[in-house]
């Protein structure tokens, strides 16, 4: 049983608003590596926003379908502490790059929908650490904006932690925490003032929420 819930703001681009988002109390900051994402960042980029921050942050790096080799020199040139898959990666894929991120931790990202099964996770248990939740929509592989039916993970009999992700913002979060109990949540448009530029309000608003539903209130 965890103490309270974990929060992982993604999309990050620039360092002002990492900076800003840890010293409102977040555990965990996202690159976006996949080039077709408005929140795309290159790794000279993200090593240079990396270089300074403070101890204690996890940093994560957010790929889809790319060559477990070259997520492996990223890992090693920005300085990731988990990787979180958002593409068709199957379990075959996350063991071998298992091994050669190592102490790398994975993150699976699978889309929920009306379809979703308790058999869609089973093959990742043994590979990662936890599996993010996102929304699905046909033909977007996350960052949609929008929230799934929660109600469907009691479904699912998950074994690993969860990480709730899909359209959570300062306005839902708290309901999200309280009906799901996720380890932790990961936010990203809807902290935003535009795509890649966080809106420090809406952030702390967020955390307090957080905050908040972890207290019981």
């Amino acid at each position: 049983m965890h103490s309270r819930t974990r929060i992982k703001v993604c999309g990050i681009t620039n360092v002002d608003d990492a900076i800003a988002a840890i010293n409102l109390g977040v555990d965990a900051i996202g690159f976006i590596f996949a080039e077709s994402s408005p929140r795309y960042i290159s790794p000279e980029d993200a090593k240079e926003i990396a270089a300074d921050l403070p101890p204690f942050i996890h940093i994560v790096g957010v790929f889809v379908d790319k060559d477990p080799v070259e997520i492996a020199e990223i890992i090693d040139y920005c300085g990731l502490t988990h990787v979180q898959l958002h593409g068709t990666e199957d379990a075959e894929y996350c063991a071998k790059l298992a091994q050669s991120a190592n102490p790398c931790k994975l993150i699976k990202a699978i889309r929920v929908g009306s379809s979703t099964k308790a058999e869609d996770f089973e093959a990742y248990q043994e590979t990662v650490k936890g599996f993010l939740l996102d929304t699905y929509v046909d033909g977007q592989e996350g960052g949609t904006g929008k929230t799934f039916d929660w109600s469907l993970i009691d479904t699912l009999a998950l074994r690993l932690p969860i990480i709730l992700a899909g359209g959570l913002t300062p306005e839902n979060v708290g309901e999200a925490i309280r009906k799901v109990r996720p380890f932790a949540v990961d936010v990203n448009s809807g902290v935003e003032r535009e795509p890649g530029r966080k809106d420090v309000d809406r952030l702390q608003e967020l955390v307090k929420q957080v905050i908040s539903s972890d207290l019981g209130e």
